[in-house]
């Protein structure tokens, strides 16, 4: 991918995104580090990475990309949130703090902090169709939960009570938990495989 298309970008105003481009890296595509509007509009992709919703909110109004972001998004730019990043991708948070906004896109609501606090973290096996097999190993950490999906939205695994846990919405993907931090990342070459296909069609 590095030299055909634009970079692909994490936004790193908060949370793991070091660990995302580590990731992106290694698939080889070329991965760059997202904090300004400008840096937004020059990237064919982008990753919104684990961390605090609320405060990620608060850093991309406060540094201008929130606007910049919800241009790109509702022009088609593929986005890859994983569980801070997939609350903000949702057009409804249930549970928000006061004041608290979304990017928006992707036809769900979320609850954040659906499993309790960071020691109710939990690990679980997922099976995901689009990724085949074998069952993703999925590391949850003061995840949120898919509550709702309209029309748009489909899931794309769920836990075994039911519970959605990934979906996507044409260019957008969202996950509850952290693929970055284990060794499938599964998830991450179906995000740059949804870049290329753009990228083709532009």
């Amino acid at each position: 991918m590095a030299g055909s298309t634009p970079p692909v970008g994490v936004l790193a105003l908060q949370g793991d995104f070091r660990e995302h481009l580590a990731v992106l890296r290694g698939l080889g595509a070329e991965a760059v580090p997202v904090r300004r509007p400008e840096e937004v509009e020059l990237v064919s992709g982008l990753v919104i990475p684990g961390g605090e919703s609320s405060v990620m909110d608060k850093l991309s109004r406060a540094f201008g990309v929130a606007e910049t972001l919800k241009r790109r998004i509702g022009e088609g730019l593929p986005v890859y949130g994983t569980c801070a990043g997939l609350i903000m991708l949702a057009d409804r948070v249930l549970d928000g703090i006061r004041g608290q906004q979304s990017l928006g896109g992707l036809d769900v609501a979320v609850r954040r902090n659906a499993f309790g606090s960071q020691t109710d973290s939990f690990e679980a096996e997922l099976d995901v169709p689009v990724l085949g097999e074998p069952p993703m190993h999925a590391v949850f950490i003061r995840a949120p939960v898919v509550d709702s999906l309209g029309p748009g939205a489909r899931a794309l695994a769920t836990l075994a009570d039911g519970t959605v846990v990934a979906v996507e919405q044409g260019s957008l993907l969202g996950t509850s938990f952290h693929p970055e931090m284990t060794a499938d990342y599964r998830f991450h070459q179906y995000f740059l495989d949804k870049v290329a296909a753009r990228s083709s069609r532009s």
